[in-house]
């Protein structure tokens, strides 16, 4: 059993290369030991590229026979973009393969671990599964839920504000937390702001790692009534990915097409108390497979998405400041709840130091809030 850890460790390793590189499939790591010695490894790099396992299995060559697979995920048993992985394991003369988790894709779901034991491969599941569930926990909810996973993301005070009283924001925490958050740009697909984040801070939504290979998550702005200037940086740099402006039919018809005239995509969708209704949202943010979503508010955004209980994950850098004010905003707004009962519980909390700074990290308890 420590040896299987010891490989499937191998294996989540390479799984974590693909991060944010292979949506809406997900991140996967192989692989293959002969005679205790590692004889083939591979990772899934992009959709539409070979799976984890053919790349191993290629690397490996005729050593691949007799040999024992470790994957963090189970090999597929369909046609998608690619072949079947299963087949090819057959084909190749492994004779046993380990498995981190089962697929939750409902098209493979125990399937392909069924076929390897139909074609006398011994089969072993769950090693390493919850650290396989967190690594995959994008894809996870995607594909279960059809909805993308959604992340809150705010850097603020010790005291709980995102800005002094005039907004002044910049800069709240250091380097290397700034640094940290473009990483998690570079994970996630989309990006979502609201226009009054917009409007005062005129931000850019890219990202901007140290070696310049980040990718831009395609930016989401929340802007019901179409307010964010045609001349905006989200909408006028230049970028790969595009910017889609989520609007209402309350939205002024020249301001919408003020902002098609300038670039970017306007999604036209129902209002929900005069706002744009989330659910809607992602649910077409989903369509486009865009899997995971990273909300940079500010306070009001983030309040819409607890309250509507589509917010998975909060991740909160803070700062060694105390900035006080009655008039400065936190990370959260909205009207809150009336008694502590209605408070958003987390749970799973991780904490992180950044240079001067700390990243709580905690998933959102299902059932509260």
């Amino acid at each position: 059993m420590f040896m299987d850890r010891r490989y499937m460790q191998m294996a989540l390793d390479l799984a974590r290369r693909g991060l944010g590189r292979t949506s809406p499939n997900p991140a996967v790591g192989a692989v293959l030991v002969k005679d205790g010695r590692v004889v083939g490894r591979g990772y899934h790099a992009r959709a539409g590229t070979p799976h984890a396992e053919i790349h191993a299995l290629r690397e490996a060559g005729a050593q691949a026979r007799g040999s024992a697979l470790y994957v963090t995920l189970e090999p597929c048993c369909h046609h998608g973009r690619t072949g079947p992985c299963t087949e090819a394991v057959i084909e190749a003369g492994v004779t046993r393969v380990v498995a981190a988790m089962t697929d939750p894709n409902p098209l493979v779901a125990g399937r392909g671990l069924e076929r390897l034991r139909r074609a006398g491969i011994e089969v072993v599941a769950g090693v390493c599964e919850a650290e396989a569930r967190r690594l995959n926990e994008v894809f996870i909810k995607y594909i279960t839920t059809g909805l993308p996973f959604v992340v809150l993301k705010a850097a603020m005070s010790l005291d709980g504000r995102i800005a002094t009283r005039t907004g002044h924001a910049q800069w709240i925490t250091g380097p290397a937390a700034r640094a940290a958050g473009h990483v998690l740009r570079d994970r996630y697909d989309a990006i979502l702001a609201g226009v009054n984040t917009v409007l005062a801070d005129d931000p850019s939504l890219t990202t901007r790692l140290a070696d310049g290979r980040g990718r831009d998550p395609v930016r989401v702005i929340l802007d019901s009534r179409a307010r964010t200037p045609p001349g905006a940086r989200v909408i006028k740099q230049q970028s790969s990915a595009p910017t889609l402006v989520a609007v209402t039919p309350d939205a002024p018809a020249e301001r919408v097409a003020a902002l098609k005239s300038a670039g970017a995509e306007v999604l036209m969708l129902p209002g929900d108390g005069g706002r744009v209704d989330l659910r809607t949202l992602l649910t077409e943010l989903a369509r486009r497979e865009l899997t995971g979503v990273l909300v940079e508010g500010g306070g009001e955004v983030h309040a819409s998405f607890l309250s509507a209980g589509l917010a998975d994950k909060v991740v909160w850098f803070i700062a060694p400041l105390i900035i006080g004010g009655r008039q400065a905003p936190g990370p959260v707004g909205g009207d809150g709840p009336a008694t502590l009962d209605g408070a958003v519980g987390l749970e799973q909390m991780t904490l992180t130091r950044y240079g001067e700074d700390y990243c709580l990290e905690g998933y959102v308890r299902r059932g509260e809030g």
